[in-house]
């Protein structure tokens, strides 16, 4: 197919940034969309187009769908990636708090993939990528709201998916382990300031630990996810989720075949030790 479009959210840094550059590679027309334009003008410089773009603001992502079908008439790829890891004790992170990350990571997904699927239907043909997590499948001290708006994510793909496959519009999860983006930083700087002075306290410090690991020397660049996301996006009968990197796989695969208690025994004993490796992160 050729003059597809594809729109890509938090296209500022890391994953986003990345998978734009990747589909324009491919000759995708990309609209590269996230809040600090200021950011992308690397990617303008690429030939991508950047527009502002702020998922928990409805006119914002109304007025960024009309602009794209203006433009192009089209829109055959929606990348779902903006988003953040709001940590901290349930106990304290306030409920506003609470909110806002299911407004970002959750209903921001879900009303632009609302917004482009009559585009969508109409053509008969589409793909909708949604960014989830291995956080998406299970859950880790301190993550609770981050890991409840990922478990949604699947659950949200899982649905839309059954609904959507009569328009041949294809609906995709794609689950990243850990990778060197902001996100990491963003998640420790927010588990701080909930729970640094706490009863949670030597949590959030065997968390600094464990980012350390996971996401300092031994995270995965964000171009293995674009590959991913770039796959989802162009084979011909894609694959329902895609996982990684290979650390990330392996996670996956001891989450699925693991007894619930088990697992909570080993991530309490993770705890407990003040750090695990890469191949035990469940971050992003």
């Amino acid at each position: 197919m050729t003059n597809r479009t594809a729109i890509v959210t938090g296209a500022s840094s890391g994953i986003g940034e990345a998978t734009a550059r990747r589909l324009q590679a491919d000759g995708f027309t990309v609209y590269a969309g996230a809040r600090r334009v200021e950011r992308m003008q690397g990617l303008a410089e690429l030939g991508v187009r950047v527009l502002a773009l702020d998922v928990t603001d409805d006119d914002s992502m109304v007025a960024a769908v009309e602009q794209i079908l203006a433009e192009t008439g089209r829109i055959d790829v929606l990348v779902n990636n903006a988003g953040y890891g709001s940590y901290g004790a349930a106990e304290d992170v306030p409920m506003t708090e609470a909110r806002y990350q299911l407004e970002v990571n959750l209903f921001g997904l879900a009303r632009l993939t609302q917004l482009v699927l009559p585009a969508m239907r109409e053509a008969r043909s589409g793909r909708i990528i949604n960014i989830s997590s291995i956080g998406g499948r299970f859950g880790e001290s301190l993550g609770a709201w981050y890991h409840a708006s990922k478990f949604a994510v699947e659950g949200y793909s899982d649905s839309i998916r059954l609904e959507l496959a009569d328009f041949g519009i294809h609906v995709v999860v794609v689950q990243p382990g850990a990778i060197r983006t902001e996100w990491d930083g963003i998640a420790l700087d927010s588990a701080m300031t909930h729970s640094g002075d706490t009863a949670y306290a030597a949590h959030v410090e065997t968390m600094r630990a464990t980012y350390d690991s996971a996401f300092g020397g031994l995270g995965a660049d964000p171009s293995v996810i674009a590959e991913a996301i770039h796959r989802a996006a162009t084979a011909r009968r894609p694959k329902i989720r895609y996982v990684a990197p290979q650390s990330a796989k392996a996670m996956m695969v001891l989450a699925r075949l693991l007894p619930d208690r088990l697992k909570d025994t080993l991530f309490r004993r993770m705890l407990m030790g003040g750090g695990i490796d890469v191949d035990s992160a469940v971050g992003v």
